[in-house]
């Protein structure tokens, strides 16, 4: 199974990326995580053979505003997932007003409410409400015999551990700069997502989602790994285009 790292910044687009997203090849599905702008780089690593499957963490920009490019795919068909109120929020986004309704891609196209818990369909998975400024959804995936676990805008919190429990992968978000905290807009610096990986016993811990406004050049993310290697020795920081297997 592959992950290949779309967007990898958190905020807005700089030289060291594009905004949040992720993909990752399955056997049968590809199953996208969020949709920031790195999300229009997807069909350089697709075949456009299998499903695509989108999951959203939630609305904030930094991880929608990559929808607006959807028609440039030629995917087989797109269902798009997340927390209740998907299905209108992004229909609305997608309108004619700011860009192409879902009804008018060349592909099917659907989106789905999902509430907190556990699901079997379309594929395994486990969505709980992270600790963000605005409601956020974190996801456990089951898939291919290995457990992924997606923790993004999100603070230190119990819901993150329990997604990530034993995970052969955690990827998390790494907004702040080591030692920084923001209790008023909660996310995580290199050590609190060191923690986490460590706390919830995980194999390996990629750190994203670096906010452009404080991670300025690439050195700066490999300050962060230095600092997150200290608390969890298998801390990779993300770059744009990075791929690995699992």
């Amino acid at each position: 199974m592959r992950i290949i790292f779309l967007g990898t910044n958190g905020w807005y687009d700089s030289e060291t990326g594009n905004t949040e997203s992720t993909l990752i090849d399955t056997k049968d599905n590809y199953i996208i995580l969020d949709a920031g702008n790195g999300i229009y780089k997807a069909d350089r690593y697709m075949t456009m053979d299998k499903p695509v499957i989108l999951f959203l963490s939630h609305f904030h920009l930094d991880h929608t505003e990559g929808l607006h490019v959807l028609a440039k795919f030629k995917f087989n068909k797109l269902d798009i997932y997340g927390q209740p109120g998907t299905e209108k929020i992004i229909a609305d986004f997608l309108g004619d007003k700011f860009s192409i309704p879902p009804e008018k891609l060349p592909y099917p196209c659907k989106l789905h409410d999902i509430d907190t818990g556990s699901h079997t369909a379309p594929v395994r998975f486990k969505c709980l409400e992270l600790q963000h400024a605005s409601r956020c959804f974190g996801y456990r995936f089951e898939l291919e015999g290995k457990t992924i676990s997606y923790c993004t805008d999100t603070g230190y919190c119990d819901a993150a551990i329990e997604l990530s429990k034993d995970a052969d992968l955690l990827i998390s978000e790494c907004a702040l700069a080591p030692g920084v905290t923001t209790p008023s807009w909660p996310h995580m610096n290199p050590q609190l997502a060191a923690k986490l990986a460590k706390v919830s016993g995980v194999k390996k811990l990629v750190m994203t989602h670096f906010d452009a406004a404080q991670y300025l050049t690439m050195k700066e993310r490999a300050k962060a790994q230095a600092e997150a290697r200290k608390v969890f020795r298998n801390s990779f920081a993300a770059r744009d285009n990075m791929e690995m297997n699992i």
